[in-house]
């Protein structure tokens, strides 16, 4: 029985560090776009800057394109690198925060996707963005419609794939602790059973009252009585 729950064990953490692994590589592929986020919004305020003054009082609402892109990346790289450290450390706790971020933000996801597909005119109801750059994607995508949406499908589709990762990670980190839980329980349960069967053959049986064996004793005894 030991060894079987050894192996199991054994099976059980090879396991976690094969999904772990794909949790990181696929942190690792998604950190490609929230970067690419990031250098973006910094390239339009750095183009901002070389025509225009930049102070912190411009950015919103004028310049609310550039900070929503960067608020974005950001928020992005945070969550894969809750997914990284999750990953490493096959903590309970790391990956019930992580998956709640990335739950969270593909909803977030979805709702603009939505609302993108079901209202034409949805960037008339969008305050209005002085860099221009708004438009310009706009008409970046309309012209690359088939490869931003092969590339939205398949940031989606990391995104669900690390989500679902994570949840079996969860799964399986939970019953693995439990269970060695019970074992330590079980061992500490027959250790003095084990003892109090095993005493019985060590002890002598008759107390000396003069401290020798009792064999000695008793043999003794007898040559002064046959002397006798």
């Amino acid at each position: 029985m030991a060894r079987g729950g050894r192996s199991e064990k054994g099976g059980g953490g090879c396991g976690r560090c094969c999904l772990g692994f794909l949790l990181k590589f696929l942190a690792f592929l998604q950190a490609f776009a929230a970067l690419s986020a990031v250098l973006y919004a910094a390239s339009i305020l750095s183009r901002w800057a070389r025509h225009h003054e930049l102070h912190i009082h411009h950015l919103l609402p004028d310049l609310w394109f550039a900070c929503a892109v960067m608020a974005a990346g950001l928020l992005y790289c945070a969550i894969l690198l809750a997914g990284y450290v999750a990953a490493e450390t096959s903590s309970g706790c790391c990956l019930c925060f992580y998956t709640g971020l990335a739950m969270v933000m593909m909803l977030l996801e979805a709702a603009v996707a939505g609302r993108i597909l079901l209202n034409e005119h949805w960037i008339q109801d969008l305050p209005y963005d002085r860099t221009g750059e708004l438009e310009n994607l706009v008409s970046f995508v309309n012209n690359n419609l088939d490869l931003c949406k092969w590339a939205a499908l398949a940031t989606f589709a990391t995104q669900a794939l690390s989500l679902f990762l994570a949840m079996v990670l969860r799964a399986m980190v939970s019953p693995t602790s439990s269970d060695y839980d019970s074992d330590e329980d079980f061992v500490v349960i027959r250790r003095p059973l084990l003892i109090a069967q095993g005493a019985p053959s060590y002890l002598p049986t008759t107390a000396d009252p003069r401290g020798g064996h009792p064999n000695l004793w008793s043999s003794s005894m007898r040559q002064k009585h046959c002397s006798s």
